[in-house]
């Protein structure tokens, strides 16, 4: 399941740099989390590493987008992140 960040957050910008797909941005009034991009960092690593540096720990499961792991690697997948990386890098190369 993608995670929430409550209204609880403090915007100390701990999560930002930690998602490994760009789910969390800010906010009108906090972060938030990007539902589609969120896999809960399955396809990185074994936990999600928001969850492990919010100060206050107002990261969440999102009760309307329940996914299996399975799931969230299939997401993962469909971010397409490390193919767009490399085509990036190999652009910067030929120049």
């Amino acid at each position: 399941m993608a995670l929430l960040i409550t209204d609880q957050c403090i915007n100390c910008d701990m999560c930002l740099a930690e998602c490994p797909n760009d789910a969390i941005y800010e906010g009108e009034k906090i972060y938030e989390i990007d539902v589609q991009r969120c896999t809960e960092c399955v396809g990185f690593y074994q936990h999600q590493t928001c969850i492990d540096v919010c100060p206050i720990d107002c990261i969440e499961p999102h009760p309307e987008h329940i996914e299996t792991k399975a799931q969230l690697m299939e997401k993962f997948k469909g971010l397409n992140l490390f193919k767009k990386k490399k085509k990036m890098i190999e652009q910067h190369n030929n120049k």
